[in-house]
């Protein structure tokens, strides 16, 4: 087995330290990937504060993966050695329920297997990208084109794709009028897809202190949700909803936004619950939805289309040294708008 370096919870309150995990030996099916970087999501931080539930200790968290290929297995065809690759939040699942068929293995309806926090097939627990290496098997990693430097495809593997997937299922394009709620590390994604679809994007912040940023990443309007006049204003306007914030709002305000037939979609997934009016919902047949990541197959179509249209997350490299601090600084909102951590630090 090949022992690496890593950065490790082992507590809801203890902060993140170094330490070494061993990766599994290279089976058939498996590629072998130096890590070169590592997003830190927001869910990094829910899982290694047990916020979502019991964490089992120690995890290793990190599902924002970009990296070189360094050895493949015997079997492996789709990987060779030196590709750029990335890994995101799942690392397998059942391949086999009629949601895996269906290309949504994140939907699986044995459960999928999460890049952390989850059990593989040899009964061990996943442990993620806060590490110099990683194995994963060929059909949960994907090409990150040439077009695309390192660093700015990690977040793309969480981020870009929570957002990408429900932009895709709602149809976002032209002629649509979409609505982005928060503005951080997933709302800047969803605001530079929702345009490259051809969307009318709109950013709806706590302030305005982001706007100048949110019209250059691709949005129209942007308007501060503190203004009791934006829901006024606003009312009725949207087609499709993302809510990017793991916080409780007022969603029967937000809901209030949709046109008639509209779908407001969390993503973001704070720790307490969400309560919605029946008629913020029945008076315009509106919908309140969630949506998960993507697929293998989505994930990779989205790596495809940010390349072509060069796009990529906006983002701050620290070394693993300033994790803890990266932590506090995301919930304080003080990022623009993704902290990736060099691997060489770990």
């Amino acid at each position: 087995m090949l022992t690496v370096n890593a950065y490790a919870a082992t507590s809801a309150t203890e902060p993140l330290a170094p330490t070494t995990i061993e990766r599994r030996d290279l089976g058939p099916d498996d590629v072998l990937i130096d890590i070169k970087f590592s997003g830190i999501c927001h869910s990094d931080i829910h899982t290694a504060r047990s916020e979502w539930g019991p964490t089992r200790y120690p995890i290793v968290v990190g599902h924002e993966i970009a990296g070189v290929v360094r050895e493949v297995g015997s079997a492996v065809t789709k990987f060779a050695v030196g590709d750029r690759v990335g890994v995101g939040c799942l690392v397998d699942s059942c391949r086999e329920c009629d949601n895996c068929r269906k290309g949504l293995e994140q939907y699986c309806l044995k459960g999928s297997t999460g890049t952390y926090g989850g059990v593989g097939r040899d009964g061990e627990p996943t442990q993620g990208g806060y590490s110099q290496a990683i194995v994963v098997t060929e059909d949960f990693v994907l090409r990150i084109p040439d077009g695309i430097e390192l660093d700015a495809a990690a977040p793309l593997l969480c981020a870009g794709i929570t957002t990408y997937s429900p932009l895709r299922h709602w149809n976002a394009g032209p002629g649509s009028r979409v609505a982005v709620i928060g503005m951080g590390g997933l709302g800047h994604m969803a605001v530079k897809l929702a345009h490259a679809m051809g969307a009318e994007v709109t950013v709806l912040s706590q302030s305005l202190k982001k706007r100048e940023d949110g019209l250059r990443l691709g949005a129209d309007h942007y308007y501060a949700t503190s203004d009791e006049e934006t829901f006024r204003e606003l009312a009725g306007s949207f087609d499709l909803i993302i809510n990017t914030v793991s916080a409780t709002l007022d969603m029967d305000a937000y809901l209030r936004l949709l046109a008639v037939d509209g779908t407001l979609v969390n993503v973001g997934a704070p720790e307490d619950s969400l309560s919605v009016h029946a008629f913020s919902l029945i008076p315009a047949r509106r919908s309140f939805a969630g949506s998960n990541i993507g697929g293998i197959a989505e994930t990779q179509e989205m790596l495809d289309f940010c390349a072509e249209h060069g796009l990529g997350a906006e983002i701050e490299v620290i070394g693993a040294e300033k994790i803890n601090e990266a932590y506090e600084r995301v919930l304080a909102s003080d990022v623009r708008y993704r902290f990736v951590i060099d691997a060489s630090t770990f």
